[in-house]
């Protein structure tokens, strides 16, 4: 077992594959911070963050501070004699007074290779964006959004098809991978940091439900990454008919239209083409709201949409 007195602090899918390596890898960790349970789903009911379920069944101690701010959690933390932080995906940011507890510091995990995509989403404007790779970055943590210095990056594809659900999978797994090596170089006395260059800085901006409304003035293939990217968490939508309707797969082709943007252009029964900015957009899987998720056959099979009709 690491001689290392570890607190995790997590919450969310992301910070799992990083748990449960630092327990494979038999990591002494005296306690978990996760956030409070929240309502959830159509029901409202309470539900327990991720973090705390997988914590719980490795056998760890777990905390949910309302307020990690608060100063009865720093004495508590105090209390816990930690050497170290390790943070994934929490979602509190960290004063300097938390930060100087542990008695080497606080190490982070974040879904990017710093410095650019700081902030709380940094896997789906990756994708929105069109960039080709991203990667995992841990850094030893400093009072500032992701602005610590760098202790080892590494980089990945974003594949054609990635979903940001899919790439969120991926860098997790990654995440841990990193976090290890990062503890065992540590260990070993052979980790740096290298300061970041922040003039090199992009943000990553949290995402609300609201900013998933797609913009047909953008280009199609811009567009193919907006819904890629937007997958699952908000998810892309339009509006038919004063209908919200989801898009969770659409396909670029590059062919001119003199037609305005978000018109339906003519086709088949089994095909729905969208003017663009730039070329066309063909709707591959969409859900109309209050309706089931459906491959875009099937749903024109139900739902007569007209040529010239305008979305959104």
């Amino acid at each position: 077992m690491s001689k290392y007195r570890i607190v995790f602090m997590g919450t969310a899918d992301f910070s799992l594959p990083s748990l449960r390596a630092l327990h494979d890898n038999r990591y002494n960790i005296v306690g978990v911070i996760t956030q409070p349970d929240r309502k959830s789903g159509r029901g409202r009911k309470i539900v327990p963050p991720p973090v705390k379920r997988m914590a719980q069944e490795l056998g760890y101690r777990v905390f949910q501070p309302e307020k990690i701010r608060d100063e009865e959690w720093t004495i508590r933390l105090r209390n816990l004699k930690p050497d170290l932080f390790i943070v994934v995906a929490y979602g509190h940011i960290l004063t300097q007074e938390l930060l100087s507890v542990p008695l080497l510091g606080a190490i982070n995990v974040h879904g990017s290779l710093l410095p650019k995509y700081r902030g709380p989403a940094p896997v789906q404007w990756a994708i929105i964006n069109g960039e080709k790779y991203t990667g995992v970055t841990t850094i030893w943590m400093d009072s500032g959004v992701d602005t610590g210095d760098i202790l080892v990056a590494r980089k990945i594809p974003i594949e054609p098809e990635d979903t940001s659900l899919t790439l969120h999978e991926r860098l997790a797994r990654l995440g841990a991978e990193v976090l290890i090596e990062t503890l065992e170089k540590l260990k070993a006395g052979t980790l740096t940091r290298t300061p970041q260059d922040h003039t090199k800085a992009t943000y990553a901006p949290l995402l609300k439900k609201e900013d998933g409304y797609i913009n047909w003035n953008l280009r199609a293939s811009e567009i193919v990454n907006f819904v890629r990217g937007m997958t699952p968490w908000p998810g892309a939508f339009t509006l038919l008919s004063g209908k919200r309707l989801r898009v969770f797969r659409a396909e670029a082709i590059l062919k001119h239209t003199a037609k305005p943007p978000g018109t339906v252009l003519g086709g088949s029964s089994k095909d729905l083409h969208v003017a663009t900015g730039d070329g066309i957009l063909a709707l591959k899987e969409v859900q109309l709201a209050s309706g089931k998720r459906l491959l875009i056959a099937d749903f024109l099979r139900g739902h007569s949409v007209s040529p010239d009709t305008v979305l959104g």
